[in-house]
């Protein structure tokens, strides 16, 4: 399977959005600009994650998107399967040889086990403190 733009830009509104919750509305314009991203596109984007109910608008002058409910509740798995659909890394085919149709099912279900543990709260928490680019030399 492969997360296509849709999917990835997705994940971007949405980490926006969590990192951003409290404070109000957040708009598309503020997201695109701060990511370098196109808002026409990310309208596209949210509409899907508005009719399920992941995300809310807000209208009006200082309107905007919220998350619709909390970001501990939210998984990468539920963003994902809005904006790309079912998670198969193939189609699975009964009369396949038994040893590859087990490869592809655990396949399956480990990309899901990993989408489906990780939180949009996490990921918009998220600190690379393992792995920093910065070093100091000393003369």
């Amino acid at each position: 399977m492969k997360i296509s733009t849709k999917g990835r830009y997705g994940l971007t509104i949405m980490i926006a959005l969590a990192k951003k919750s409290g404070d109000g509305p957040v708009s598309l314009k503020s997201i695109a600009k701060e990511h370098s991203l196109s808002e026409h596109y990310l309208e596209q984007l949210i509409a899907p994650l508005r009719n399920a109910m992941l995300v809310k608008s807000v209208r009006g002058a200082y309107g905007g998107y919220m998350l619709a409910k909390p970001a501990d509740t939210i998984t990468a798995g539920d963003i994902i399967r809005v904006l790309e659909g079912p998670i198969t890394p193939v189609e699975i085919i009964e009369d396949e040889e038994p040893a590859k149709r087990d490869l592809w099912i655990k396949i399956r279900d480990a990309v899901k086990e990993v989408l489906d543990s990780t939180t949009l709260e996490y990921l918009a928490e998220y600190k690379d403190e393992g792995n920093q680019d910065n070093y100091m030399f000393y003369i």
